[in-house]
This record gives structure tokens, C-alpha cells and sequence, in this order.
């Protein structure tokens, strides 16, 4: 009796395992079946606590933050607000309603709940997006990225961010059979590259119209992690990768305040040190200043009107100053443990799509820190870039938390034990 043969795993196919039933998964990949379909027959793991030590370390890089907000900000605050507490104040109160959110989003909210508020929050994400174009606050600082409500301002490129992973990760999970099939016009192109290409393309270029290159440089390196991550194959993420960047060197041709930002960069010893090259210099004056142990915490000098408004993306070079070496290479392991322990839990998510968002959501932040970074020391143009749980931030900072509430509440449904 003749038996049917198993086909082998084609030598240009990339199968990511999640969860710690791989060996089915990837069996099941082989008999023309997807992830998405065999964790849909499959219940849930037993719910259980949210993962701990991504608590605890999310946890420490937000106390962190705070004592850097209030430390970096009481002079300009008491400066310009006649309170050496405005901003701080305000940071606690935006941090606590976020808290109060995502402790019940990690209660309730499961992985098929995010699934299901993708779609939704994409579509509130691009309506947001148009109507910064028509009544958007530039906030004095030269481009209309918000929306002013009086009492609240979005940013909602920032809701973007988080709803481009979510819809992706929907779409990557639920179309995997058709990414990985071997028909490229009807399959893999199609599904891999065409579709998701759209969904980042509709923010790009509502961002790239509010000259917001750093939104338009994050938002581009998200879809492009989902989408390998979701098993789009290399040779389309290269071409996809360099249309990209191909798009970024003509965003900075045509706007000559882009031009003028690289121009700065590239020649910061020829370029106005009371003018353009004002904030970078004065940034890396703080972070050299600072030498292994730093002035002291609240000692800082460079926040005495060098730095401006230090509370918000140069809050590195403040960190540098009064903490010195030690402090800075303690905030990079803070950010580097919660890396581990995102992608950990993505690791032993119970399904592609619970993976695909919180890779998606960890490599975000990852991403953000290290162009943060680069921008204080001056490796790449300035251009605006917050440090997560550290920049100074109303809504900017509920959003980061409300990520923790999603990475968290689908630790609950985690494979592996907590430790």
C-alpha cells in the first residue's frame, strides 16, 4: 500500500516557531495548513499572571524616568511656569490614567480582542492622520503633527506606530499559507508584499506630509520587521528596504528644512554654534561633561537654558551629565533587558499573531532608543525622536504604557512558565 510522501520544506522557506508547539506548527506549514488556522482549532493556554519580569523591568525604566523628568525639567519649568513641578506633575498624573487603563486591559483584554481592534484602530489612525493636514497644532515648533483639544494634545503618528503592528500582525498571521506559498503573483508577492506595502505606504505618505521624516523612518522599519518576521521573503524586503530609502533621500531634496538638518550634521564643526548647531553641541557638552560618574543627580549645568527644553528627546545628554557612564550604561541595560524579555514572551506567544505584535511592539521601542541615541551623540541628523519611558510626554507616554498593556496581557496566554 503505497503512502503518501510528506513534502520538504522548501530551501528558500523561512518558518518562524512560536509557541512550544513547533514541531506541529512547522509540520503543519509543510502539509499546506497555516498557523493561524491550526491556533484557531487549538484553545487557548490556561490564562495566568502577566509576565513579571517584564513588569518589574518595565516597571524600573518608568520610576527611572520620572526622577530624570523632574531633574531635567525643574529649571526650565521653574523658568517658564514659575514651578519647578509643572512638568513633572503633569507626567505622574498622564502616567497614572495610563496605569489605571492598561491594568484593566491586562485583566479583560485577550489576544483575539487585539486581533479584532486592529482594523479599528487603523482606520481611527488614518482619520487622525488627515485631519492633522487640516487642523493641525504645530506647537511652535515649525510643523503641524497635532491635535489640540485644549486640554490634551495626540500626536497620531504615535497611534500609528501601534496600530500598523497590530494590523499587520492580523494580516501577516491570517494570510501565512498564501506569504509562503511558493506562487509568487498569486501568493507571496501579493500577500507578502503588495498588501502589506499599501498598509505602510497610507501612513507614509499622511506622515511625509507633515515633514515628519523620523515618523516616516519608524513607521517604514516597523512594517518592514512585521513583515519579515511574518515570512516575506528577503529578496522583496531588500527592494522594499531600498524604495524606502529612496523615498527619504528625495523627502530631504525637496525640503530644505530637511537639507538643512543634514547639512548641520555633516558639517557640525563649520555650522553655527549659536544657531543650527545650537542643541546638538550643547547636547554633547552634557554627555562629555558627565566623565564615569556623572556631576550628581540634579547637578546638571547644561539644563541652566543650554539644553533646550531638556525634558523632552535630549533627556539622554541630562542622564549623562549627572549620572555619567555608569547611569547611561545602566538605562541601555534597563532597555536591553526589556528587549529580551519582549521578545521572550513573543517567543512563547500561543499563536503568529500575539508573536508578530509583540515583536512588532518590542522592536519599536528598541528601535526609538537607538535613533534617541544616535541623534544626542550626534551619529545621525537631528530630528525628533523621544526616549521611551523618559521623555517628557502626556499622550506619547499613555501610549507606551498602553503597548506594556498589550505586551502583558498576552504573556498571560504565554506557553511557558513564569519565572
Amino acid at each position: 500500500m503505497n503512502q503518501e510522501k510528506q513534502p520538504s520544506a522548501s530551501p528558500n522557506r523561512r518558518v518562524f516557531s512560536f509557541g512550544k508547539a513547533r514541531e506541529e506548527k512547522r509540520d503543519a506549514i509543510y502539509r499546506g495548513e497555516t498557523i493561524h488556522e491550526l491556533s484557531e482549532e487549538r484553545a487557548l493556554p490556561a490564562k495566568g499572571i502577566a509576565d513579571v519580569p517584564f513588569l518589574l523591568i518595565t516597571a524600573a525604566l518608568v520610576l527611572f524616568g520620572c526622577v530624570m523628568v523632574y531633574s531635567a525639567s525643574s529649571v526650565y519649568a521653574e523658568q517658564y511656569h514659575d514651578d519647578n513641578t509643572y512638568f513633572i506633575a503633569r507626567h505622574l498624573v498622564f502616567l497614572l490614567m495610563a496605569v489605571a487603563f492598561t491594568a484593566i486591559a491586562v485583566k479583560f483584554c485577550t489576544p483575539s480582542f487585539w486581533k479584532d481592534f486592529s482594523y479599528v484602530l487603523y482606520g481611527v489612525s488614518v482619520v487622525l492622520l488627515l485631519l492633522v493636514l487640516v487642523i493641525g497644532d504645530d506647537l511652535d515648533s515649525g510643523a503641524k503633527r497635532w491635535l489640540n483639544f485644549g486640554f490634551i494634545t495626540v500626536q497620531p503618528s504615535e497611534i500609528a506606530k501601534i496600530a500598523l503592528v497590530l494590523t499587520m500582525a492580523r494580516f501577516m498571521a491570517t494570510h501565512e499559507k498564501q506569504i509562503l506559498s511558493e506562487h509568487r503573483f498569486g501568493g507571496n508577492f501579493r500577500y507578502g508584499v503588495l498588501y502589506p506595502g499599501c498598509m505602510i505606504g497610507v501612513f507614509v505618505l499622511l506622515v511625509a506630509a507633515e515633514r515628519h521624516i523620523s515618523g516616516i523612518m519608524i513607521l517604514g522599519m516597523i512594517g518592514i520587521a512585521v513583515m519579515f518576521l511574518g515570512g516575506t521573503r528577503l529578496r522583496w524586503i531588500v527592494g522594499i528596504g531600498a524604495v524606502i530609502a529612496c523615498a527619504g533621500c528625495l523627502l530631504i531634496l525637496v525640503s530644505e528644512y530637511a537639507q538643512a538638518r543634514v547639512d548641520t550634521w555633516i558639517n557640525i564643526d563649520d555650522a553655527d554654534p549659536l544657531g543650527a548647531a545650537w542643541q546638538t553641541l550643547q547636547g554633547l557638552m552634557a554627555i562629555g561633561s558627565g566623565g564615569v560618574f556623572g556631576t550628581g543627580l540634579g547637578n546638571s549645568r547644561q539644563k541652566f537654558g543650554f539644553v533646550s527644553q531638556p525634558q523632552n528627546d535630549f533627556i539622554f545628554t541630562i542622564v549623562c551629565e549627572e549620572l555619567g557612564f555608569v547611569g547611561a550604561f545602566l538605562v541601555v541595560a534597563l532597555f536591553v533587558a526589556y528587549v529580551w524579555r519582549g521578545f521572550h514572551i513573543a517567543r512563547h506567544a500561543p499563536d503568529k499573531f500575539s508573536a508578530l505584535t509583540v515583536y512588532g511592539l518590542t522592536f519599536k521601542v528598541a528601535l526609538q532608543v537607538i535613533l534617541n541615541i544616535a541623534v544626542v551623540t550626534n551619529s545621525m541628523p537631528n530630528t525628533g525622536i523621544a526616549l521611551p519611558f523618559f521623555s517628557y510626554g502626556g499622550t506619547a507616554l499613555m501610549l507606551q504604557i498602553f503597548e506594556v498593556g498589550i505586551i502583558l496581557s498576552i504573556s498571560r496566554y504565554a506557553s511557558h512558565k513564569k519565572i
